[in-house]
């Protein structure tokens, strides 16, 4: 707060204790001509991401790092500079996981924090912070819904992050539990009738991902009616978590399954990630991972404490949900102090940019020649091109201006050619997409 200037109020304050009427009264003893009468003559504000670039600029003579176009799971967001220094600070400290409440508040408060405003995001009643990624959350709700329920099988849509599938198909060859997939329809979203023939009367749970691989927005309430009137849960993963600044929370899902990655934890060869799942109060006692409630100490002192921990290291194996042995707290904290430097409406406007962009970029890309696949269906900052030129050849072209292109889709979706799935977020530059456009053009 020490740099923001003293709001109308506090200066009229300060002017009566001073004993003079304005602020013109308070400087007439400097004369006239050294006054300023207009605006100094200095570039504007900048934003914090600005700010920074400036100065690597000015130490290096040139901009540092590559522009990027990849997504698919993983998506490169600016990061307040406030996260490091407050991820170290001795308060979060505890020499080991959050068992013994008396020396480590300061690791529960900020993991209870954190389940507080991932249930605000995402309109679920409890969550936890103990998932190691959002492709283990996802295989872990499957399995979850399978508790619940006393049903085997599962549905998968194939619009799930196509690597979240491996880890759900490990999971479930040794959990001998059966996993069917469904396809999506011309618009990219689940394809309604072909899930409504998958459920059968041994469905567990239905996975889907919205937004989903291709960027496109399921039609959620829709497909939890489909899903529920066959006595199955609805499972909704969600691995661009920046999305829920803007698109409505999936509030009709059973469990929810996200990746928190895109909130303040840096890409970095594949983790640590931050995955978080989130259900309905009902269904708390089968969910794996930690949890931590708030309560009060014999003096009437707020305290946290750990009240749910669901591994077999604390209870009988065969009551155990989940054999996890990790607390994701570090990167749950980055996330948390994230969340908290942006706000409602600072996530809101981030979400605004990152469509914006994004939607800028498809229609340059279309103008420059490229197909838009499932063009009409809503979508976040993510979309696919269809384009002439292989797109590992436009991506090869591509590094040589310091540009990451978009990620092929040829090994996970065969069927669709020379199809690329790209991504926009609020570090993306314009002139990077209209770079990115002349090639898309070849």
């Amino acid at each position: 707060m020490r740099y923001l200037p003293k709001s109308e109020s506090d200066r009229e304050v300060m002017l009566r204790q001073i004993g003079v009427k304005s602020i013109d009264d308070l400087f007439a003893a400097i004369p006239p001509e050294y006054r300023l009468k207009g605006d100094l003559k200095i570039p504007r504000a900048y934003a914090e991401s600005e700010i920074v670039e400036f100065f690597r600029d000015c130490a290096t003579g040139s901009a540092q790092g590559y522009a990027t176009f990849l997504g698919a799971g993983a998506y490169s967001h600016y990061r307040p500079v406030v996260i490091d220094s407050l991820v170290s600070r001795g308060e979060f400290f505890t020499a080991y996981t959050p068992y013994q409440p008396e020396i480590a508040q300061g690791t529960l408060q900020s993991i209870f924090e954190f389940q507080s405003m991932i249930c605000e995001l995402t309109g679920m009643d409890v969550a936890n912070a103990s998932m190691y990624d959002g492709s283990t959350g996802a295989a872990e709700a499957l399995m979850m819904a399978a508790r619940l329920t006393g049903r085997h099988k599962s549905v998968v849509a194939t619009s799930v992050h196509p690597e979240y599938r491996e880890v759900i198909a490990t999971y479930a060859r040794y959990q001998g539990m059966p996993i069917s997939t469904v396809a999506y329809g011309k618009n990219g979203r689940v394809d309604l009738d072909a899930l409504e023939k998958g459920i059968d009367n041994e469905t567990a749970g239905v996975l889907i991902q919205s937004p989903n691989f291709f960027g496109t927005i399921e039609d959620v309430a829709a497909i939890a009616d489909l899903v529920h009137k066959k006595g199955a849960l609805l499972i909704v993963s969600i691995a661009e978590a920046v999305s829920l600044g803007i698109v409505k929370p999936p509030v009709e899902a059973d469990i929810v399954s996200m990746e928190a990655q895109s909130f303040g934890v840096p890409l970095g060869f594949g983790g640590p990630y931050c995955g978080v799942m989130a259900t309905k109060d009902k269904f708390v006692r089968q969910m794996p991972g930690r949890l931590v409630g708030q309560t009060l100490d014999r003096n009437g002192k707020r305290g946290f404490v750990l009240t749910l921990s669901t591994r077999e290291q604390h209870i009988r194996r065969e009551k155990a949900t989940s054999n996890i042995c990790t607390n994701q707290a570090l990167v749950a904290l980055m996330c948390s102090i994230f969340m908290t430097v942006y706000g409602r409406e600072g996530l809101k406007d981030l979400a605004k940019q990152n469509l914006a962009k994004a939607h800028y970029a498809a229609g340059e890309f279309k103008k420059a020649g490229a197909t838009l696949l499932f063009d009409g269906a809503p979508r976040f900052n993510e979309f696919v091109i269809l384009t002439k030129t292989d797109p590992y050849a436009i991506n090869d072209k591509l590094l040589g201006q310091r540009i990451i292109g978009g990620f092929p889709l040829k090994k996970f979706y065969p069927d669709l050619g020379n199809a690329s799935l790209w991504c926009c977020t609020e570090t993306t530059a314009k002139a990077s997409i209209d770079a990115a456009a002349k090639e898309v053009a070849l």
